[in-house]
């Protein structure tokens, strides 16, 4: 099996492929140094496989020669060598899962440094200052995320970051962003090794990050932040104070022009909003990152309307509707020219839109506190780091003193759809005590935040909205389609895909007996399960058209039960209070006898299934991606798969009787055993699908609520 691969190798497979095998990072850095010859320092990348075997085994046997093998290709490129005294190759080690997790994993720059390289590079490039700047921040980060102080040798130093970086996948931080966005926790993450580049060097270096068009609004031209003379931390963590973009035209107007150029390529490669991470190394530009952005659905809106105008993005009308049409049924809202009648306490950067009303929790751990008991809280902080994440998770609504419109608050709460208000400079944060410029407000008291404009107010402070005009336009061009807008009001909602035996199922299940209603307990309980989804998706689940779905979101959201976010619902605390309701009465018919004897039955099955689902997206063989170009093989996976669901699907039948969620389980299995025997290869693993994997993962996790085990509880023995 191959455990690391160069950034720039041709795996020829989809993107999406490359993406599980070596993490999110890794492919578009690919992307983007393979495909589309952009500045990207060279590199290697370690894959997720690597970070399960690690997390399940240890240390696996081979990767040690592997990463020696690609340091060497690496050292060829840049001409300088891994632990020269002389002329070191410094690395960056960072994480990279399938599914972006912004800032919830580990990070380490500069590594290679001890107190003789620290000098080298002193004399390479003449700069005393910097090269003890390098070391300092190493040594920061080395002791925080490893834990102790780095050894002289640079190799060891590498393998101890790069099992801290798997280990950060299991961090609590990492785990309840995963719960909050319904990520998988067996797919591990990949960790890329780059060259570094530098952007501490003095005036002409800096680092930064861009988005190609505002993730808030969606208006068009970069938006972000940059530093000079900084590293890449500095500006994602909110902790230093960053300029707008523009000011790389003033200080830097060429390599202004060529990230505007590289932004530009990159957004028409990906046709769609690309998040930007960059550094400026004595005035080189380098390209560290690109991801498809995170935004709110008001910009959603607008970035498709103006790409399907766009002649150079080529993204068809179809296609824009497509891509936002879980938005559409509840179109998103902007402030109206309205003005709050409220007093305003300070003014920051609108970084996520919305109001958003509470009282102050100065911790996230308040936060929380305050959503538990039934509260709706503010965390107002300083600056926010993935340590807050559990707290900004239960929030209505972040403010911070310190920040930029790319730091760390700003970006988890446009991709969660949390108003959030950044880089309130005259605000000062103590524990339980917010001190404004003509106020000091405590804990409990009440303030309002305005994501749009970036004003704070005191108290509850109303204000109007109309729907977005972009809206508007797009539902238009959906009835000129005929495509059907799910839950909207100009058509019949869309119905899921339904497999065959899904449908079937629907319309008539086994022994002619009439289909119980889907009701609101039943969304309560998918969406338990599934963390955040949208009305398909929770379709899927109940095996019903999204057209009978929506309404009870719908109705989840008015009794409080559920909130939408970007076009996908999640419960709030009453919902997830009341799923527990339901989960303790099935817990009590079923038995936890028989709970625990059917959750240690699966686990069998479930090793058995994974190692088949492995197999097919990676050749056991060679470690290589299943291309599926060897029809034998996939034959002989899928084989595999149908015999062990057999079983499965034995093994599932009789829980229906005490257990009757069980056979919907049985039935979306066997649906997508179905779809992947008639040739669709999806309805094996993919996400994007009510696919076998998907549901196999779904049904383990309702299992061990059913058990009255927590799926930490389960890594921790070593069942999950």
């Amino acid at each position: 099996m191959t455990w690391v691969y160069r950034l720039d190798h041709d795996h020829g497979v989809p993107l999406e492929d490359v993406t599980a095998l070596v993490g999110g990072k890794a492919a578009n850095l690919g992307v983007m140094s393979r495909d589309l010859e952009l500045p990207v320092p060279p590199g290697m990348a370690i894959t997720t496989a690597a970070c399960r075997a690690y997390l399940s085994q240890g240390w696996p046997s081979g990767l040690e020669d592997e990463l020696r093998q690609r340091m060497a290709e690496v050292e060829v490129a840049v001409g300088r060598r891994f632990g020269d005294a002389a002329d070191p190759l410094l690395v960056s080690v960072r994480s990279g899962a399938p599914v972006s997790m912004p800032g919830m994993m580990d990070t380490i720059l500069n590594l290679g440094l001890n107190d003789a390289t620290a000098t080298g590079l002193a004399g390479a490039t003449g700069d005393e200052a910097f090269a003890r700047d390098c070391q300092r921040r190493f040594l920061g980060m080395f002791r925080e995320i490893v834990g102790a102080a780095p050894p002289d040798d640079p190799w060891v130093q590498l393998r101890l970051a790069v099992e801290a970086v798997f280990a950060s996948w299991n961090s609590e931080r990492a785990r309840a962003y995963r719960r909050k966005e319904g990520i998988p926790d067996d797919a591990g993450t990949g960790v890329t090794i780059q060259a570094m580049v530098f952007g501490n060097r003095g005036t002409t270096s800096g680092t930064g990050v861009v988005f190609t068009r505002n993730p808030a609004t969606g208006e068009p031209g970069l938006y972000g932040d940059v530093m000079f003379a900084a590293q890449g931390e500095d500006v994602v963590a909110g902790t230093h104070t960053t300029e707008p973009i523009g000011a790389l035209d003033q200080r830097l107007p060429e390599v202004a022009g060529e990230l505007r150029a590289h932004a530009a390529r990159l957004e028409a490669h990906y046709r769609d909003l690309c998040d930007i991470e960059f550094t400026i190394d004595d005035g080189r530009l380098w390209l560290l990152q690109v991801r498809v952005g995170k935004r709110s659905p008001r910009a959603a809106l607008r970035i498709a309307v103006d790409m399907a105008q766009d002649t150079a993005i080529q993204l068809s009308r179809r296609e824009a509707v497509e891509r936002v049409a879980s938005l559409l049924a509840v179109p998103p809202r902007a402030p109206s020219s309205e003005h709050i009648d409220a007093e305003t306490l300070v003014m920051g950067l609108g970084a996520s839109p919305g109001l958003g009303v509470g009282e102050i929790a100065t911790s996230p751990e308040d936060a929380a506190r305050a959503a538990d008991e039934g509260r709706t809280p503010i965390l107002v902080r300083a600056e926010t780091s993935p340590e807050d994440v559990h707290g900004m998770a239960r929030a209505a609504g972040i403010l911070t003193a310190r920040g930029g419109l790319a730091s760390h608050a700003a970006v988890v709460a446009r991709g969660w759809g949390i108003p959030a208000v950044v880089g309130a400079t005259e605000i000062e944060v103590a524990d339980g005590v917010v001190r404004f410029p003509h106020r000091t407000l405590h804990a409990g008291d009440l303030i309002t935040i305005d994501g749009d404009t970036g004003a704070v107010y005191l108290g509850a402070a109303a204000g109007s909205s109309d729907v977005v005009p972009e809206a508007r336009t797009l539902l238009g061009w959906a009835k000129e389609l005929g495509f059907e807008i799910p839950g909207g009001d100009d058509g019949p909602a869309e119905e899921p895909t339904l497999t065959p035996v899904a449908a079937a199922a629907a319309a008539a299940p086994a022994g002619g007996e009439p289909t119980p209603a889907i009701t609101a307990d039943d969304a309560v309980q998918a969406l338990a399960i599934k963390g955040m989804a949208p009305p398909e998706s929770v379709g899927h689940a109940l095996l019903s058209p999204a057209a009978a779905i929506g309404p009870l979101l719908d109705q989840l959201v008015q009794d409080g039960l559920a909130m939408a976010t970007a076009g996908a619902y999640r419960l709030t605390e009453a919902g997830r209070a009341r799923g527990a309701e339901l989960l303790s009465r099935e817990q009590d018919a079923f038995g936890a006898e028989r709970a625990n004897a059917a959750l240690d039955a699966f686990l069998d099955l479930d090793r058995r299934v994974k190692e088949a689902v492995t197999d097919w997206q990676v050749r056991s063989a060679d470690g290589s991606l299943n291309d599926h170009s060897d029809a034998g093989y996939d034959a002989a996976v899928l084989e595999r798969l149908a015999s062990i669901h057999a079983e499965a699907a034995a093994w599932i039948d009789p829980l229906g009787a005490h257990w009757p969620r069980a056979a919907r389980y049985g039935t979306r299995l066997a649906g997508a055993m179905d779809r992947v025997r008639e040739g669709d290869q999806r309805y094996v693993a993919s996400a994007r699908v009510d696919s076998y994997h998907g549901v196999w993962f779904e049904l383990h996790e309702d299992l061990i609520l059913l058990a009255g085990r927590t799926r930490a509880d389960e890594v921790a023995a070593g069942r999950a």
